[in-house]
């Protein structure tokens, strides 16, 4: 579920506490939780709705000054069901401490270095390292140049790369990628 800038500015503040999307599918459901640029969401209902349903309140909730904007966005994607999605903001997300710790203790390196090792194990190929080593030589490489890089698809990369992410390893740029300082400890260690 994704969120204009706008948007998860406001549920930052706390004023967005109601999303309203149109699926075929829900992509989340109730008890889970979803990481966003604004922090780590807990999703407490997901509930199918109909555009009669919207009230006032619930637009202003969803962040939108009025109930014909948030319809008007609706109407925008005319297909799948409608959902109303009740959140609530759980906290920062874990990874932007993780990836700020820079000194790693040896049980930290080692339990990086085995996940390393099950993603390349589970690829059948030696991708983590050599990943790593060009996001370390330039600050801003993209996906499609590490992919060019390591003869992978550019959307395979980036799946990969956010397991690395995952782990604290790397971090997102406007364009492209860089290693965290968690990731420049490890990677100078190895």
């Amino acid at each position: 579920m994704l969120f204009r800038k706008a948007i998860l500015d406001q549920i930052a503040e706390g004023a967005v506490t109601l999303a309203f999307r149109r699926w075929t599918k829900p992509t989340v459901k109730a008890g889970g939780r979803l990481r966003t640029a604004s922090g780590v969401l807990s999703i407490d209902a997901v509930d199918v709705t109909g555009t009669e349903d919207i009230s006032v309140e619930d637009a202003h909730r969803a962040g939108f000054t009025t109930r014909e904007a948030l319809l008007a966005e609706l109407d925008a994607r005319p297909d799948g069901t409608l959902y109303r999605i009740a959140f609530h903001r759980a906290g920062e997300d874990p990874r932007l401490s993780l990836r700020d710790e820079a000194t790693l203790a040896k049980v930290d390196r080692a339990a990086i270095a085995d996940r390393l090792a099950r993603f390349d194990e589970t690829a059948d190929q030696s991708w983590t390292e050599p990943t790593l080593r060009l996001i370390a030589s330039r600050d801003g490489i993209t996906a499609a140049e590490i992919a060019e890089r390591v003869g992978v698809d550019k959307l395979k990369i980036k799946v990969r790369i956010r397991k690395l992410k995952e782990l604290g390893l790397t971090e997102s740029l406007t364009v492209g990628y860089r290693l965290s300082p968690r990731g420049r400890s490890f990677l100078d260690e190895t």
